[in-house]
Parts: C-alpha cells; sequence; structure tokens
C-alpha cells in the first residue's frame, strides 16, 4: 500500500515505515502529526485518485528529527571589475517516519 502526499507544497510518494526528508514543519521531535492532502491511493490494486484530494485519506508520521542538509554556495562575479560574492545556504528538513496510510 502506497499514497500519494503533498507536505510543504511537494509530493512525495510515501509507504508505511518509509523514512523521508521535508520541508521543516512546526513540530517537536517525537510528536505525530496528519497529513490530508492525499491526491492518491493504492490500497493492493485499487486506486483510488482524489480531484483534487481523496476523501477520508490520511497520512499519519511521527517527527524523528530536524536536520540541516548539504551546503549550498552562491558565487557571484563580475570579470575585470573585481566584484566577486560568495554566499553559502543550508536548508532546514524535517525527517519523519510514515507510521499509517489511511483511506
Amino acid at each position: 500500500m502506497y499514497a500519494i502526499v503533498e507536505i510543504a507544497g511537494h509530493q512525495f510518494k510515501v509507504e508505511k515505515d518509509k523514512k523521508l526528508y521535508v520541508h521543516q514543519l512546526d513540530a517537536q521531535e517525537g510528536d505525530s502529526v496528519d497529513f490530508d492532502k492525499v491526491l492518491l491511493v493504492d490500497n493492493d490494486g485499487k486506486i483510488a485518485v482524489g480531484t483534487p484530494t481523496v476523501k477520508g485519506a490520511k497520512v499519519s508520521a511521527k517527527v524523528l528529527a530536524h536536520v540541516k542538509g548539504d551546503k549550498v554556495l552562491v558565487f557571484k562575479k563580475k570579470r575585470r571589475k573585481g566584484y566577486k560574492k560568495l554566499n553559502g545556504h543550508r536548508q532546514r528538513f524535517t525527517q519523519v517516519q510514515i507510521e499509517n496510510i489511511v483511506g
């Protein structure tokens, strides 16, 4: 059984006991969160497609940790002008583990 769910503006294919990284959520570590925007549910070959979401479907997950992603460097330069600018960015993610899919 799997589902396609929208979390923080991105779509993910989730299965029971699967761990994934999503954009940072407002939840503490160890909390349980529910996602209601389920777009598709496949239950042993029976596919339910939502318009736009599946009625009564819900995915529950447990927050495992809040982490930072790899550093992304942004380098700007204008040739022959002596202009160089280096910026770094680390995106914040939340690691969640899917506990249950209802639908």
